[in-house]
């Protein structure tokens, strides 16, 4: 691909997240009457009424505010949105009895859900550490630690490896059925995958470089098809795939419009991308050797690009099946995102242009259909860019997916540049 094509899509994600999405979440966010922050808006921007918090979506915005003051130290209201949304989750989603983090409250901090469920426990310890690598507060990295052990204690699976996923107030499992309790996920490792990078990386300490290490090796080995290039959804405690169902407390269950994929044994494109750039980026933290996953990593390229890409309307599918192409034709905005930066780490490892090729076709679809001229990207497109969820924001959906892909993209770009 020309130099020029390279550097205009650069320069489009620069102006989409420093004009755009930036002001978008800081003219936005903050909840001056309760603290914390709002996360829901229409499609134009407008506020919509935001009765619940969850610690999720609390999280993402700290995680994303630090993140901006480690990039532009020179600007304290990164800091202070940061600080105050740490102040909010310590004050009202903190359980100073059990520990970790309760899953919801209402929008004034009263208690809505008790439960502790580890993918938004994997949240807190990412944004916390986050603003430990920031320096946003000298208190996040002690309360990221305390979260981490609280996972080491209540959730760890210590016959089968991996991690427990959904529990009550007192880190009692829960049921079997919609809770899941009996169910392990890619997803819910993958967060963990994450925020254990950060942590270490925050930290430096043994403990967490290990932990993180097993995570890389465990979804490497147990939850990925490697011949076939894509993550399996769901597994029973020992690790044997098995058919989703709609989980409470999950983005699945609860998103505006979803459609069941049917039959069940499916994989998200979006996701299967995104675990390349979060595996490289763990592999530099523990030091180990990624070459020995760049075999995984050129199969899950070649199915996304064989089955995920859109090479007619542009941009990538949300859904296909294991063995076959995609089912799902709709096009979200969180897989959009992600599968940009996994994209352009597959050009860096294998120098192959198809990779550019299909970043051009992504960047091209989220510019002319997904971006909204209020500046963030709407939540759900049908295959042609036509608007099924045309809000840009959330009780899930926050700047975390569309800023942290620009942020990434933007880096590697400029390296390829």
């Amino acid at each position: 691909m020309e130099k020029i094509i390279i550097q205009h899509i650069y320069e489009e994600m620069k102006d989409n997240l420093e004009n755009r999405i930036i002001p978008f979440w800081i003219k936005r966010s903050y909840d001056s009457e309760y603290g914390g922050f709002l996360t829901n808006f229409g499609p134009d921007g407008d506020s919509l009424p935001c009765p619940e918090k969850y610690l999720n979506t609390q999280s993402r915005l700290i995680w994303w505010y630090s993140r901006l003051y480690k990039i532009f130290p020179q600007n304290e209201e990164y800091k202070e949105l940061a600080k105050q949304g740490i102040d909010f989750i310590v004050k009202y989603f903190l359980d100073e009895k059990y520990g970790g983090f309760y899953w919801k409250v209402n929008r004034d901090g009263s208690r809505l859900d008790n439960g502790k469920i580890v993918y938004g426990e994997s949240f807190a310890i990412y944004a916390l550490s986050e603003a430990a690598l920031a320096n946003v507060s000298q208190n996040a990295l002690p309360l990221a630690e305390d979260v981490f052990d609280c996972l080491q204690k209540y959730a760890a699976d210590t016959r089968y490896g991996g991690y427990y996923e959904n529990f009550e107030e007192d880190w009692t499992l829960s049921d079997s059925g919609f809770k899941a309790g009996d169910r392990k996920s890619l997803d819910t490792h993958m967060h963990l995958l994450e925020s254990f990078t950060n942590l270490a990386a925050a930290s430096g300490k043994e403990i967490h470089k290990r932990k993180l290490g097993e995570i890389v090796e465990l979804i490497g080995d147990k939850m990925v098809d490697r011949e076939n290039g894509c993550g399996l959804n769901q597994f029973s405690i020992n690790f044997t795939p098995i058919p989703a169902i709609s989980i409470f407390r999950t983005w699945n269950a609860e998103r505006f419009g979803e459609q069941p994929a049917d039959p069940t044994e499916t994989t998200s494109y979006g996701h299967n991308l995104e675990l390349i750039w979060l595996t490289n980026l763990a592999l530099k933290v523990t030091g180990q050797k990624s070459d020995k996953y760049n075999e995984l990593f050129r199969a899950i390229g070649e199915n996304a690009l064989k089955n995920g890409i859109d090479y007619q309307f542009g941009g990538i599918y949300r859904d296909g099946l294991r063995y076959g192409g995609a089912i799902i034709y709709e096009k979200e905005f969180w897989q959009h995102a992600e599968s940009l930066v996994g994209l352009l780490d597959c050009y860096l490892i294998f120098n192959d242009e198809r990779y550019l090729t299909a970043v051009s076709l992504l960047w091209n679809f989220i510019r002319d259909y997904m971006v909204s001229p209020a500046g963030e990207w709407r939540v759900l497109l049908d295959r042609e860019g036509n608007p099924l969820d045309a809000n840009l924001g959330n009780p899930w959906k926050v700047s975390y997916h569309t800023g942290r892909g620009l942020l990434e993209s933007i880096t590697r770009l400029e390296e390829i540049l």
